[in-house]
């Protein structure tokens, strides 16, 4: 049972920790030399955080030790090179982890300022073509190989997103060159007929299932005491095979329960 009961614990602890990954400036993508900072963060919690990161060239590499430098649950990035581009989480000693984000560093002349995380369904988004040294030139803008439009100054808005808007975005600038790519997700939006608890559901019916199997050993235990004292307060000397049969009885029925 203790075996158990600490099993639970740690499912519990895994369930609650749910870092949330965020990264300043907030976008996808970003030139070379720039200033990068991501951060962990989760309410309520002292659970320190690690940065961690898949490349073309490294594997679940961690900040402050392999690249960055570390301060508390955060990671700083002072210059980033294209060999930075990759997938980026953050990961608890629990084994808790945050949903991945994709940072590309771009040696070009063009980058696309898009949403690093998914959007809301319903919201609007703006996307801006930018080169290193002005954003308002006029850009056209690129969804999964298609044009979608051309925009005269380098900013184009999708208006009510939906999940048909996800995809491979990026964008051209005549005379300067072409971004790469980034991926913009878009996310459902909870409906408003949704308890406010509802995101609270799974952990209680977690516990309610381990209420319901453990509840029965503990009143079989407290039936057994109380049985136990109560024979041998009225007779010094306890009828031993009486006393067993009902604990064989009290075990039974436990056992049936859980079954």
């Amino acid at each position: 049972m203790e075996g158990k009961l600490l099993f639970f614990l740690s499912l519990l602890r895994c369930a609650t920790n749910q870092g949330h990954l965020t990264v300043s400036p907030s976008r996808s993508q970003f030139f070379e030399g720039k200033f990068v900072s991501l951060s962990c963060k989760e309410d309520n919690s002292s659970t320190v955080w690690t940065l961690k990161r898949n490349t073309t060239k490294e594997t679940r590499t961690q900040c402050g030790t392999d690249w960055g430098e570390a301060a508390g649950s955060s990671c700083r990035v002072s210059h980033i090179i294209t060999l930075d581009t990759g997938v980026y989480w953050c990961e608890s000693r629990e084994g808790a982890a945050s949903s991945s984000i994709n940072l590309t560093v771009s040696g070009g002349s063009v980058i696309l300022q898009s949403p690093v995380l998914p959007v809301m369904e319903g919201d609007d988004v703006t996307l801006s073509c930018q080169t290193k040294t002005s954003s308002n030139l006029p850009a056209a803008f690129i969804k999964d190989g298609s044009l979608i439009r051309t925009e005269p100054a380098g900013h184009m808005t999708l208006h009510h997103v939906t999940s048909s808007d996800e995809g491979l975005y990026k964008c051209n600038i005549s005379g300067h060159g072409e971004s790469p790519s980034s991926w913009i997700s878009v996310s459902g939006k909870p409906t408003d007929t949704a308890p406010p608890t509802s995101g609270a559901h799974p952990l209680a019916f977690f516990v309610m299932w381990h209420l319901v199997v453990f509840s029965p050993y503990f009143l079989s235990t407290l039936l057994m005491v109380s049985l136990y004292r109560h024979r041998a307060t009225a007779s010094p000397v306890l009828d031993e095979q009486s006393t067993a049969h009902h604990i064989d009885d009290l075990m039974r029925v436990t056992t049936e329960h859980y079954f």
